[in-house]
């Protein structure tokens, strides 16, 4: 395993069991964002770097019983707050990398990410992989339930050039790496950025 994944996996790991009490009231923001991802019923889709599971029930409901929900985490432990938290009934859950996933080409309608992209050891290398596993005409949605602005304020930090969200960073990169973004969103109560996979 690599510094970085065990970087990953310790930070997150020493949070998983208190995550979701730390943020509380997230649950219509990921609500509202998974409904701007355009699911129908019977889609294939997964949650990448899912966490705890917080995006998995309103993407059950998205794609209904007869759709796949696919939930993809590095960290044993957030899986494993994931079960406790009875999630593992709205979709698969994965221990693995979502930089090398286990799934075929072109085998999923979407890919919802949040707050992935900050995670990401190679963010072109890793957003081609999510692009690999994802239909051409399918959708990718990077999510945080607070924007840019409000994260780097709880944080105690300010926002620089370089952050991979910003839009003009986030689009040449999305770009490279086989999507086309069609609409981005950074506002105090929500950071949402949609792209489609290109043919």
């Amino acid at each position: 395993m690599s510094d970085h994944h065990t970087h990953v996996q310790e930070f997150f790991g020493a949070r998983a069991a208190h995550w979701d009490t730390r943020f509380p009231d997230d649950g219509p923001a990921y609500a509202a964002a998974v409904a701007e991802v355009g699911l129908r019923e019977g889609d294939r889709v997964l949650d990448a770097g899912c966490g705890t599971g917080r995006a998995l029930p309103p993407l059950r409901a998205a794609v209904g019983p007869s759709g796949v929900v696919l939930g993809a985490d590095l960290t044993p432990a957030m899986l494993e707050a994931a079960v406790r938290a009875g999630r593992d009934s709205e979709g698969q859950l994965l221990l693995t990398d979502v930089a090398a996933l286990p799934l075929r080409a072109q085998t999923l309608d979407a890919v919802f990410g949040a707050g992935l992209i900050a995670h990401l050891p190679n963010p072109g290398e890793n957003l081609r992989e999510l692009a690999r596993v994802v239909r051409p005409g399918g959708t990718l949605a990077l999510f945080h339930p607070i924007g840019r602005a409000a994260l780097a304020a709880r944080q105690g930090r300010r926002i620089t050039p370089d952050d991979l969200r910003d839009e003009a960073n986030l689009h040449p990169l999305l770009a490279g790496a086989g999507w086309d973004m069609t609409s981005y969103v950074d506002e105090d109560a929500r950071f949402l950025a949609l792209a489609v996979r290109r043919d």
